[in-house]
C-alpha cells in the first residue's frame, strides 16, 4: 500500500509539472502543436522504456477489450482540455477542478462498476468527501472576493486605505 501511495504522490507531482510545461509550450505554438508534441514525445519515451524494461512482451496485447485501444484518443482530449483550461484559469485552479472531476467520476464509475471495474458500494461518506474537496476549491478561488468589513472589530469606522493593507 505504501508504494501505491508513493506512486500516486509522484504521479500527482508529475502531472502538475507536465501541465506547467504544456502551458508554456501552448503559449508559443497553440493547443494542437502542443498536444502533438506532448503525445509524440510521450510515445517515443514510453516505447523506448517499454523495450528496455519489457522487451518483446511489450507487443503482446491479447485479451484486451477493443474500446481500451481508444485511451490514446482520450489522452488527446486530456492534453487539449488541460492546456486550454490552464490558459484561461491558471495552473492551480485548473488542476483543482481536474482533481475534483477525476474523484467524482472515479466514484461514479466505481459505484456503477463501469468499464470492467469491480463494483464498489456507494456511500454518502464518499460523496461528502468529494463535495468537501469541491467546497475547498471554491473557497480557494473565491474566498478573497468577499467584501471588506466597513468597521474594525471594535465597531469603529476604518478608512479604506487602512482596510486595504489588512
Amino acid at each position: 500500500m505504501i508504494f501505491g501511495i508513493l506512486f500516486a504522490l509522484l504521479a500527482g507531482s508529475l502531472v502538475g509539472l507536465q501541465n506547467i510545461f504544456n502551458s508554456r509550450v501552448n503559449e508559443r505554438v497553440g493547443s494542437w502543436p502542443t498536444t502533438t508534441l506532448v503525445l509524440l514525445l510521450g510515445f517515443l519515451a514510453s516505447f523506448v522504456l517499454g523495450l528496455i524494461f519489457e522487451g518483446k512482451s511489450l507487443f503482446h496485447l491479447e485479451h484486451m477489450q477493443p474500446w481500451f485501444w481508444f485511451s490514446g484518443i482520450v489522452g488527446v482530449g486530456v492534453v487539449v482540455c488541460m492546456v486550454n483550461g490552464m490558459k484561461r484559469l491558471g495552473p492551480t485552479y485548473t488542476i483543482s477542478i481536474v482533481m475534483s472531476s477525476q474523484l467524482f467520476f472515479a466514484l461514479l464509475w466505481d459505484s456503477l462498476g463501469w468499464m470492467g471495474l469491480e463494483k464498489v458500494p456507494f456511500s454518502f461518506k464518499q460523496l461528502a468527501g468529494v463535495l468537501v474537496l469541491i467546497s475547498g476549491i471554491l473557497v480557494f478561488k473565491f474566498g478573497g472576493m468577499l467584501k471588506p468589513r466597513l468597521s474594525s472589530p471594535q465597531g469603529e469606522k476604518v478608512p479604506e486605505r487602512i482596510m486595504a493593507e489588512e
